[in-house]
């Protein structure tokens, strides 16, 4: 399905009933991550799983910086009368949904951020390096995004006050003093470390994912 937001139009998928849940992908990636976690959530939820501008089968250029994809998240939830909206992102897509939250709180119920980070200092050094060598190779906008982005400050995690769950890989390309500030910001967050995991294995194992999450998302399911 396709919806005209912001001039430019998003892809997106629907399945499922019940209260709304919105699935957001990472940097060059697009919705299918979630194909494994869809299947098991689609029983419990109305399940929306969006490609981002610049992303999939969306329209648009890669943005400068990630609240223009908060904007097209908060556009999206809108145009459809989602209402207050259970928001999952990996990646970027936390990056977007910790901004959609901070600036429209009214357009989340409950929160889910995995692998995301508040400045690109927040990164590891080598992961951040690797990523510098090899954006002056293709000058990829994805990779000049990473680069130049986010700059969540403090101060707009503290604005947000609904239900967080907050998730990284022990082995992730975010630094965990990262992950812990995130944790510790949002008033109503906590978090897991999941053992083993690097920034990206525990989200594409869909089952894995979904049980995971799922008694934290338990008392909205149908």
């Amino acid at each position: 399905m396709q919806i005209n937001i912001n001039d430019i139009t998003l892809h997106y998928t629907q399945t499922g009933q019940g209260q709304p849940l919105l699935l957001l992908h990472g940097n060059g990636e697009d919705h299918t991550l979630f194909t494994g976690a869809i299947t098991r959530l689609a029983p419990h939820f109305s399940v929306y799983a969006l490609d981002t501008r610049g992303h999939g089968a969306s329209g648009g250029a890669v943005p400068r910086n990630y609240r223009l994809m908060a904007a097209d998240v908060h556009g999206f939830i809108q145009a459809l009368h989602l209402g207050p909206t259970v928001v999952a992102g990996f990646s970027d897509g936390g990056i977007t949904a910790l901004l959609l939250a901070a600036t429209w709180p009214r357009d989340v119920r409950r929160l889910i951020v995995a692998g995301a980070n508040l400045t690109p200092t927040g990164v590891r050094p080598l992961a951040w390096a690797a990523t510098w060598i090899a954006y002056a190779k293709t000058r990829d906008p994805l990779l000049r995004l990473m680069l130049r982005h986010p700059h969540i400050t403090l101060r707009q995690l503290n604005n947000i006050h609904v239900p967080t769950l907050v998730l990284a890989g022990q082995h992730d390309v975010i630094r965990p003093g990262e992950t812990r500030r995130i944790i510790r910001h949002i008033p109503r967050a906590r978090g897991i470390i999941v053992p083993g995991a690097t920034h990206s294995s525990y989200v594409k194992d869909g089952a894995f994912f979904f049980r995971l999450i799922w008694p934290f998302l338990r008392p909205l399911a149908v």
